[in-house]
């Protein structure tokens, strides 16, 4: 019987030691041999995507979301066992098994592989941008000011065109994510690098959570799945499965997922996602004007239609509530976690997403 335990447990020591060579070898490879992240995300990554993606998207709700607090509930049981074993042994000496530690070392080797597989490589391909030939050179608050105009007019075409509540809010009507997967398969007739499999994204259960932390949605490498916070305000919602959505092409970085998004909802023949899209293009581009150019942005808020003017007062309310510690914290480590996927600008990646607009909007003009 020892025999076979000792044999179990090298298999899986071997096991996870594989995961885990496997997982170091990839990300050392992404960072040191040119090409080869744009290679891996253009024939590798695709395929596992296609693979996990159908095989989860079978499972109706977020299995990454489940499986994370079902491994919470489960720490926190063998912690408690272990504390009680070690109690009743008077030796006051604190001992995992040597299974239970095989055990734990083979799943944060196999979590270690799917992040690097399904993610960490991607951090280091070609841009969006580049592959795109938007070039984001130097602009004047004048240019920022004219894609401005361009939202708002935007703004005022669509808000019309959408549901909205007894209050004036604007509210989505049904089946939305299917609607935003046709609007990434739309968007890569554009551009051929957006080709491959989308699955559907998911409501976040527990979508409370993610509001605490700030967050509209998550994606999740180990599962290969698109998740939004559906307690947020309508208004997010297409935008940000758009979003989730591009990183499932090898995307990561946020202000592409972004500026992505923007170009999938304004492809969408529905208002809903043209609707969000140029909301949430015009906040992030508004937020640069208001330090650019003061005048120029009261000038703008002044002259967009009152129901936009309901759906960002909501958007603010909304988010107001869970400014706090949690949100703070939150912030930190994602800037963390993005700095150290080499995005140097960390959290301010994000308002890049104005720049790439800008640029975007100037070559159309020319």
């Amino acid at each position: 019987m020892d025999g076979q335990k000792t044999k179990r447990n090298k298999i899986i020591f071997y096991t996870a030691s594989a995961f885990l060579c496997a997982g170091i070898l990839l990300a050392v490879m992404a960072r040191k041999i040119p090409g080869m992240a744009e290679w891996y995300a253009r024939h590798i990554y695709p395929a596992l995507v296609s693979v996990m993606g159908r095989l989860f998207g079978l499972v109706p709700f977020s299995a990454a979301e489940i499986g994370l607090y079902l491994a919470l509930i489960c720490l926190f049981v063998g912690v408690i066992r272990l504390l009680f074993r070690t109690v009743r042994r008077r030796d006051g000496f604190l001992k995992l098994p040597l299974y239970n530690r095989y055990i734990l070392f083979l799943s944060a080797a196999v979590l270690f592989f799917l992040y690097e597989a399904n993610c960490g490589v991607n951090y280091y391909r070609v841009s969006f941008a580049e592959s795109a030939g938007i070039v984001t050179d130097a602009y004047t608050a004048g240019d920022l000011k004219q894609v401005c105009v361009m939202l708002s007019e935007d703004l005022a075409r669509y808000c019309g065109q959408v549901e909205r509540d007894g209050k004036g809010g604007f509210r989505l009507r049904e089946d939305m994510e299917s609607q935003a997967v046709q609007a990434m398969y739309d968007l890569s007739e554009t551009y051929p690098q957006l080709r491959g499999y989308f699955p559907k994204a998911k409501k976040a259960a527990f979508s409370g959570i993610l509001s605490v932390q700030g967050l509209t949605g998550v994606y999740s490498p180990f599962t290969a799945e698109a998740n939004y916070n559906r307690d947020m305000p309508d208004s997010n919602i297409p935008f940000t499965i758009c979003h989730e959505l591009s990183h499932l092409r090898g995307f990561m970085r946020e202000d592409e997922a972004n500026f992505i998004a923007y170009l999938a909802c304004m492809k969408s023949p529905y208002p809903d996602f043209r609707y969000s899209g140029s909301l949430m293009g015009w906040i992030y581009c508004m937020d640069a004007l208001y330090q650019a150019d003061p005048d120029a942005y009261r000038e703008l808020w002044d002259g967009i239609p009152e129901a936009v003017k309901t759906d960002l007062r909501e958007n603010s309310k909304f988010w107001g509530k869970y400014d706090g510690k949690a949100a703070e914290v939150s912030g930190r480590v994602n800037d963390t976690y993005l700095k150290a996927n080499g995005q140097e600008d960390g959290i301010r990646s994000y308002g890049r997403m104005a720049d790439l607009m800008t640029a975007y909007y100037l070559a159309r003009e020319k």
